[in-house]
């Protein structure tokens, strides 16, 4: 053997050892792909690819949200073919809506190593339109999605192509994952398709942490090929909604939020942030802020059993400024939630609580009135009227008043308490911070021309928060107004209310009485 060839040789070796050991080396410098307007093209893969196949191999679980037209499906086809020519006994199975679209990722892997130099190839012993398996023991197989898709099969790596479009996805994984427990590897991938589903659920439990899968996000920014100019033609073309589906990698446009899609976006962009504390028995008390003196602030709360599918929650808002300052989400029993409530009221400096009095929440209120809590809110228990007279937030005279602690949630007045949290939110003028309430909100959908979370999520925080919202406006400026109605009374020899002239002799009888009707009414509640 001349020295020419043995050079080639050795040559060879190091590159076999380069692609052995980095996958993006391989793709990169060996293998073509069919870009579909170029052709027969070098696979160069662009940063996002290079980061993404990083976490391919360095993390078990990798569930990838993204726009369409990125080369995802073809990165994941190239990482199987690297897995099956440089491993033995890799058994890889993906799983499609339909037998097509999970055959088209394995065309992929067949078209990747039929264009590779011949001494890359792997010794082919199975090839055919679902199929391509190695002499290694390697191999790669599509099948349709059904719910005993890879039940039986020890998989290395299973693909769920399209996840968010396969039907009975959550009993695919559950049978296909036990067979990676002796540690095998996942990849779900898909663009959004709505909220609500296996997918939608997996990435946000994958956000969150609490699912073991590390999230990968490429929506149309991450292209170098791609600009604004780019992104506004595709809404030219396909109309908002169907363009951010399909490009930004969104969820919720692709839904029937009740606040708009991109509204919450917004929020999540632009005041979403972590706590400053993580507290409570349980750690699901967030803090954003502490009580700061002077401030005014309420505390709105809805009561959940503690041991049902629903949690107990509250927010704590800052009145003047319109700001969540402090959140709670959990499961805990009644009496205790109602001690949790008179509690962090107290904190931050006896702040006005309303707690939603539902059967349930009863029990939660009775705790707040045992404890003797000064400044629980009363509401009328005629719910014909939910305008801001038949409001109050004192217990003065509210047996007499025909009033009732906390607030009533009613055919009429959830409605309107949903109706004040959109408001507030399209006009930009509440702040948000929690993720948490942000996830609601996505899932938070018209159904049936009702307003009410998807089925299998929790509306609990986006019930407290519209609770909170509409007694902000109504009861709290009701009060305000009150306190300047009595000063003006107080300091004037004569006054007028509601048409009738009161003298220095019905002032000295009663200063705090006016005329409301035809009668009159005590007005020392809204003093606090």
């Amino acid at each position: 053997m001349n020295a020419t060839a043995q050079q080639l040789r050795e040559r060879i070796k190091e590159e076999y050892k380069k692609c052995a050991i980095q996958p993006d080396y391989f793709l990169s410098k060996y293998s073509y792909i069919q870009h579909p307007i170029r052709g027969r093209v070098l696979f160069d893969l662009y940063k996002y690819q290079k980061n993404a196949l990083y976490d391919f191999e360095n993390n078990d679980y990798n569930i990838v949200l993204k726009g369409r037209q990125i080369g995802i499906s073809t990165l994941v086809a190239g990482y199987a073919l690297w897995l099956m020519l440089f491993h033995k006994d890799k058994n890889i199975l993906v799983i499609a809506t339909k037998q097509e679209t999970a055959k088209n990722l394995v065309t992929k892997v067949k078209f990747m190593h039929q264009n590779l130099p011949t001494w890359l190839r792997g010794e082919v012993i199975t090839d055919n339109k679902l199929s391509l398996q190695f002499s290694n023991g390697s191999q790669i197989k599509a099948v349709a999605s059904s719910p005993d898709a890879g039940r039986s099969e020890a998989l290395s790596l299973l693909i769920l192509d399209e996840a968010a479009f396969i039907d009975d996805a959550d009993i695919i994984w559950t049978a296909a994952s036990s067979t990676l427990s002796t540690g095998g590897k996942a990849i779900l991938l898909s663009t959004p398709n709505g909220v609500g589903n296996f997918f939608h659920k997996m990435w946000q439990q994958a956000e969150a942490k609490t699912n073991g899968f590390n999230p990968i996000l490429l929506d149309w920014r991450v292209h170098p090929e791609r600009d604004q100019a780019w992104r506004d033609r595709q809404t030219e073309l396909m109309g908002e909604m169907q363009a951010s589906q399909e490009h930004d990698a969104s969820f919720i446009f692709s839904g029937n939020t009740v606040v708009p899609p991109e509204i919450i976006e917004f929020y999540k962009a632009s005041f979403v942030q972590e706590p400053v504390t993580k507290g409570g028995f349980d750690g699901n008390l967030w803090v954003w802020e502490y009580a700061q003196p002077g401030r005014s602030y309420i505390v709105c709360a809805d009561v959940a059993r503690g041991d049902g599918e629903d949690y107990s929650a509250f927010h704590v808002i800052d009145v003047e400024s319109s700001t969540q300052v402090a959140e709670y989400r959990g499961k805990v029993e009644t009496k205790q939630f109602g001690n949790m409530l008179v509690s962090i009221a107290t904190e931050y400096n006896d702040a006005l609580l309303i707690p939603e009095n539902s059967s349930i929440g009863w029990n939660a209120v009775q705790q707040i009135i045992d404890r003797g809590y000064k400044n629980l809110f009363y509401m009328s228990k005629d719910l014909q009227y939910v305008d801001v007279e038949h409001q109050m937030t004192g217990r003065y005279r509210a047996e007499e008043r025909q009033m009732v602690p906390g607030f009533t949630t009613s055919q009429r007045t959830r409605p309107l308490v949903i109706a004040r949290l959109k408001e507030y939110m399209l006009e930009n003028s509440f702040t948000i911070r929690s993720a948490r309430m942000c996830a609601e909100l996505e899932t938070f959908i018209w159904k049936n021309g009702r307003p009410e979370a998807l089925q299998g999520y929790n509306d609990d925080l986006t019930m407290a928060l519209c609770i909170g919202l509409w007694v902000r406006d109504t009861a709290l400026r009701l009060r305000q107004e009150g306190i300047e109605l009595t000063k003006m009374a107080l300091d004037k020899a004569k006054y007028s209310v509601v048409g009738h002239i009161y003298t220095n002799r019905d002032r000295a009888q009663n200063p705090y009485e006016m005329q409301v009707g035809t009668g009159k009414e005590d007005i020392r509640w809204l003093l606090g």
